[in-house]
């Protein structure tokens, strides 16, 4: 019912339509050229974003709120390629907040549709997926997804795990406040199971068992000024671009626009920090039983 309303409105064929992971957009000549002229300087290599306004972007259209959230997966379809087009290898995005369970019944199950029909198609098309070279990763807690969406998702990251361009983060059943306890969690256990040790503990080893890595710059559209409890531990050190823009009304002269205001406000980059070779194994191993995890989801 969603997406019939959803293609009626942008006047195509249900049967006839199905948005790709990533849009190969047409940029005119002066667009290339200006990305080209914006790489001569400093790209962040990790841009995060907070997808913000499809709710007041149907509201301003007099469509249904599923409309607006089609049309900004339709967004971050093309905006995936202006990264891939920038050379920017990371990219994350806050798709749904462990909160959002609390909204109206009939758009949390729409967003669980939508949910469903693009990690779908993503398995459809994953030739092309390869073919640019797009990991995609979810972080959050996925055991609040119904266990159809469960599978689906673990089923993409698991066959994208080996594509090394472009690193695309959805954050999805998450909250920074979640994400920072469920790594407290790890830790204790590592200690109580001697992997690791108290003096192992620092700020690094913290970072690494967190599900997301540290962003350069964050991006959040529709004129909020706030983090809406993403990523929380990531942006210490990160260039904050706030926009009036509704995330489906984004364009790339936004998206520049935000790498120029990273490249004259961006501190200098970190050196990468080190952990001891015990902390290094007890993260490995809890990427291995993340990698479990995954497989036990698509086989439920």
């Amino acid at each position: 019912m969603y997406l019939h309303k959803y293609y009626s409105w942008v006047g195509y064929e249900v049967n006839d339509v199905a948005m790709s992971w990533v849009k190969d957009n047409c940029l005119s000549f002066f667009q290339l050229f200006c990305i080209k002229v914006v790489k001569t300087g400093r790209v962040p290599q990790h841009i995060a974003f907070i997808m913000d306004g499809n709710r007041r972007y149907a509201k301003k259209n007099s469509v249904d709120t599923s409309a607006g959230h089609y049309k900004g997966f339709d967004k971050l379809s093309e905006t995936l390629k202006w990264c891939l087009d920038l050379g920017v290898p990371e990219a994350t995005v806050y798709a749904f907040s462990i909160e959002n369970f609390k909204r109206n019944k009939d758009e949390v199950n729409a967003l669980m549709d939508l949910a469903r029909d693009k990690f779908q198609r993503l398995l459809e098309e994953i030739d092309q997926i390869n073919e640019w070279g797009v990991r995609v990763h979810v972080a959050g807690r996925l055991s609040l997804l119904p266990k159809d969406l469960q599978a689906l998702v673990s089923k993409a990251m698991l066959v994208t795990r080996n594509n090394n361009k472009l690193r695309l983060n959805i954050a999805y059943a998450y909250t920074g406040r979640d994400e920072i306890s469920r790594a407290a969690s790890h830790i204790v256990d590592g200690v109580k199971n001697n992997e690791i040790s108290p003096e192992d503990i620092d700020d690094e080893l913290v970072s690494q068992t967190l599900e997301l890595g540290e962003a350069e710059l964050l991006v959040r559209t529709s004129g909020e000024v706030r983090l809406s409890d993403f990523m929380l531990w990531q942006v210490s050190n990160t260039v904050l671009y706030f926009t009036e823009v509704l995330w489906p009304e984004f364009t790339i002269w936004n998206l520049l626009a935000a790498i120029i205001h990273f490249q004259r406000n961006a501190p200098p980059p970190k050196m990468k920090s080190s952990v001891s070779d015990k902390a290094q194994l007890f993260l490995d191993n809890l990427e291995n039983h993340r990698h479990q995890q995954l497989e036990k989801y698509v086989n439920c």
